[in-house]
């Protein structure tokens, strides 16, 4: 299985977005997610000692023994960006176009999954780097997404903004890649853990799907 990020978030379906006190609050919470079968975190800048925190946890395995992969949202500057990259950060994410983080990811040969809402800002992120955060998600809401998705049917697209796990279902279907949540997951690693394994149900259901509909459709490879 593809350690890229796109790939674990493809499988994972859910992408907890954290937004702590403090370091050793998001060191806990990314810890109790990784023992819950959750692989990619998203820390964020509004974390005071968020950098401490993305090196404490960038060396952690899941419980699958796989190393984690701990990104780093609410990147909107190079100098966030940077840092983030020296403290092991796997992956960048703004909320909206950010040229300076742009140029720091293609520098560094970075994954960075840009923020936007317009189809035009989507798309651009989706040209860079093949993937786009959709944010603020709720505003369009699944319909929404889903008019994008058909015309960007190959992009990694990530609406964040105002889900509830509940919710996720919908927006997978609508054709996220993986949702990003930011409140709502429950405290209780039972619970927790729960979460994850019904997030992947509907992945499969919906690779099932699509693997169906393609070999219906692709014509017979050449010789």
């Amino acid at each position: 299985m593809s350690s890229h990020p796109y790939a674990v978030l493809a499988a994972q379906r859910l992408l907890p977005v954290l937004r702590n006190a403090d370091a050793d609050d998001a060191v806990r919470a990314t810890t109790a997610l990784l023992a819950a079968g959750c692989r990619a975190v998203e820390l964020t800048t509004s974390t005071p000692g968020w950098a401490a925190a993305v090196t404490r946890t960038a060396a952690l395995a899941d419980a699958h023994g796989r190393p984690a992969l701990i990104g780093v949202g609410t990147v909107t500057t190079t100098v966030q960006a940077e840092t983030a990259l020296d403290a092991g950060a796997a992956f960048l994410v703004s909320p909206y176009p950010a040229p300076e983080v742009r140029e720091v990811a293609r520098r560094r040969e970075a994954v960075f999954i840009e923020g936007g809402f317009t189809p035009a800002e989507i798309a651009s992120a989706v040209r860079a780097a093949g993937a786009a955060k959709v944010f603020p998600a709720h505003v369009g809401g699944p319909r929404f997404l889903r008019s994008v998705r058909a015309v960007l049917p190959d992009a990694v697209l990530i609406p964040t903004g105002g889900i509830r796990p509940g919710e996720v279902p919908e927006w997978l279907a609508a054709g996220a890649t993986a949702v990003g949540i930011g409140d709502g997951l429950p405290a209780d690693p039972a619970e927790l853990a729960a979460v994850f394994t019904g997030a992947a149900l509907p992945a499969r259901a919906h690779e099932e799907r699509s693997t169906a509909g393609h070999r219906a459709a692709a014509p017979e490879p050449r010789p």
